[in-house]
């Protein structure tokens, strides 16, 4: 679905921010992308929808390069939702707002109408729909500009920091939704700073640092390498942190990523098992 082969960018003041960065990602994968800040995660999901042409290489968007393509374009294939949901709210109402990318897609009244009660309702803005957009908190924001994404109903949803904004609770209501749509065949990438987010819901990670390409792997290799992670200031989540304390545990019992994982494998446990890691 998306084929990113030999990409560089440099910004017009000169400043290099990815060099020589090649993969792919498959339809259907739920794909994360970390590393510190100004390791260029940013830069390069803004590629993917034509936001950003690369100065050097291509990406494919379903075989179709985005350097001959438009953003409105790109749009019908790829939903972007930007870290900070002001830089893509401009309408006077959440329904206007969420409506506006399938009107432009030349559908019925009655159509955008529908798909418009079907987002907000999904993100729990029915209430909202008539309320200025921007005098809602930043959680509600963030919501109205997924709930815009959602409408669209692109094959591949590209999400910069989905949790902005949310408490814990919120969050967590947010990537169940992006879960689900995960579910029915949409190809995921999210950028996060969250490592019990990625263990939690991410099949893949790629992490990046400096511009390039550290690591590439399924989750659970990528978060049993803390050495590599430690170059980009990152950290596995709490509970590989602690399963790596105890090396005879993840060699009998295996490499838990989250809470749940953890007790799953506690209750197999017999006593003289708990006596050989005391």
């Amino acid at each position: 679905m998306i084929q990113v082969t030999d990409v560089s960018f440099q910004y017009p003041n000169g400043f290099t921010i990815l060099e020589h960065i090649s993969f792919q990602i498959n339809r259907g994968e739920f794909v994360a992308l970390i590393g510190q800040n100004g390791a260029g995660k940013t830069t390069l999901l803004k590629q993917f929808n034509g936001l950003l042409k690369p100065t050097s290489g291509n990406i494919l968007i379903d075989q179709v390069n985005t350097k001959d393509s438009s953003t409105g374009e790109l749009a019908r294939k790829v939903g972007y939702l930007f870290q900070n949901p002001d830089h893509q709210i401009f309408l006077p109402t959440v329904e206007k707002e969420i409506g506006f990318g399938p009107a432009n897609l030349h559908l019925s009244k009655d159509e955008v109408k529908e798909r418009v009660r079907e987002a907000a309702a999904e993100v729990g803005l029915t209430q909202y729909l008539n309320e200025n957009p921007l005098f809602l908190s930043k959680g509600q924001r963030q919501r109205v500009a997924f709930a815009s994404l959602l409408s669209m109903q692109p094959e591949v949803m590209v999400l910069d920091e989905p949790t902005t904004g949310q408490d814990y609770q919120e969050g967590i209501e947010i990537m169940e939704m992006v879960k689900e749509l995960h579910q029915k065949g949409h190809t995921i990438v999210f950028v996060t700073h969250d490592m019990e987010l990625v263990a939690e819901y991410a099949q893949r990670v790629i992490v990046l640092s400096e511009g390039r390409i550290l690591i590439d792997d399924v989750c659970r290799k990528v978060f049993y390498q803390p050495e590599l992670l430690k170059q980009t200031n990152l950290f596995p989540s709490q509970i590989a942190r602690l399963v790596q304390k105890f090396p005879d545990y993840s060699k009998r019992f295996g490499q838990a990523l989250t809470v749940r994982e953890l007790y799953e494998q506690v209750l197999k446990m017999t006593e003289s098992d708990f006596r050989c890691l005391l």
